[in-house]
């Protein structure tokens, strides 16, 4: 993460913490501990290579190093670490896969709107997934 973004860190989530519910902040998060509950942020999002998020994340930004256990969602870039863990969906305008960088779930382009809109639509569109044949275009979501 730039020295530039540092600055808009208002929060760290210590080695030793273990947090058991939801993060609610106006300015950037470095987590390096566990965080079971979702984190939602106006600022970036670094997850170190130790630290553990089972839930959702929503960022400007976010850099992962650890586990993500949950929807990865920013309005910005995302980037996943050579020793990152995503299992879950990520929302984003840039995306990094470093080399050795696990991921399972499906990758979506943030819509240029406000991403909070965009929230609300996959939740309510989102109860299972359907298996059609390639020929079945209409069953398929329009993005």
């Amino acid at each position: 993460m730039a020295k530039d973004s540092l600055k808009h860190v208002g929060t760290m989530v210590g080695a030793d913490a273990v947090i058991r519910g939801d993060l609610v902040l106006k300015g950037g998060a470095i987590i390096c501990g566990q965080v079971h509950g979702n984190v939602n942020t106006e600022g970036p999002v670094r997850v170190t290579r130790d630290a553990y998020v089972k839930g959702d994340v929503m960022a400007s930004d976010a850099f992962i190093g650890g586990v993500v256990e949950g929807k990865l969602s920013t309005f910005g870039k995302v980037v996943l670490r050579d020793h990152s863990v995503v299992k879950g969906d990520i929302i984003y305008r840039k995306l990094v896969i470093e080399e050795g960088a696990q991921f399972e779930g499906r990758c979506d382009l943030a819509p240029s709107e406000d991403l909070d809109q965009d929230q609300n639509i996959h939740t309510e569109n989102s109860d299972t997934p359907s298996i059609d044949t390639a020929d079945d275009t209409e069953s398929y979501e329009k993005v």
